[in-house]
Order: C-alpha cells, then structure tokens, then sequence
C-alpha cells in the first residue's frame, strides 16, 4: 500500500496501527500510536526487554528514545499536514533528562512552526508524568 493511502485510510478509520506496522524501525521497537481525546497521535513505546541499553540499571537505550522520539516528529507532521511526502530531516537535536526506566514510554508532538519549506517539530518523551520527561527533541524538517 502507498503511503499516501496509508495515511488517508488512517485519518479516514481514526485507526493508526496499520501507519506505524509500514515503518522498519517502528516496528523494530515496537513503537505504536493511538489518537488521544484531542484527535493528536499519542506515541506508545510499551516496554520491551530488547530495548534495555544498561541492564545494571536497567534503562532504556538512549539510542532507542532518540529513534522514538525522531519517528514520533515525523509521523505527527504528516498526520498534521495536507501533503503527504515523506519530510526530511534537515537537524535533530535531543536532550536526555532523566534515565529511562523499564517501563512504557510516552511521546507528544508539537509543530511549532511550520513554512513552505521548512517545519520545526518538538517532541517530548515520558513514563508516568507527562510534567517529567525523559527526553526532550526539537526537529527541523525540509518539506518537500
């Protein structure tokens, strides 16, 4: 299926689990998102031991909260936009502000400017509290 479809028949069905089972590394993780009471994609990353990076602690690889987070910008900004191209990540900037535990991670996205040509997209990552993220990305997206 074309991704142009996969997202027309995702907003059409308010269903988003078949868009995130078409992306490797989303499905690598297990990542999934579902539409929270404001019709916005909640990003899921439910815990999987596959995703430990520190098993001392145990914590979650960094690695894997900075894919979470990068697949989670680009995907709320094509569910946001009317154009459905793939955008391109021009920088990516992220900031690990606490250690990631071995429970379920959350993310939300915002587009907090978005040109012709250029979208920049912020993106928080949490387990229980959405007022203590883990990590925090801010995105710029060439549009094409």
């Amino acid at each position: 299926m074309e991704l142009q479809q996969l997202i027309q028949t995702a907003r059409e069905q308010g269903d988003l689990s078949g868009l995130m089972g078409h992306i490797p590394y989303a499905r690598l993780i297990g990542m999934d998102m579902r539409l929270d009471e404001a019709g916005q994609p909640l990003f899921v990353l439910p815990y999987q031991s596959k995703n430990i990076g520190n098993t001392a602690l145990p914590a979650l690889h960094g690695g894997v909260i900075g894919g979470f987070l990068e697949n989670s910008a680009i995907v709320h900004l094509m569910w946001n936009r009317d154009a459905v191209e793939m955008p391109k990540t021009i920088d990516f900037s992220l900031d690990y502000l606490r250690s990631g535990r071995a429970i379920d991670c959350y993310a939300r996205c915002e587009v907090t400017r978005q040109g012709r040509r250029i979208a920049h997209v912020t993106a928080s990552c949490w387990q229980q509290d959405p007022a203590q993220p883990v990590a925090v990305a801010r995105v710029h997206f060439l549009l094409t």
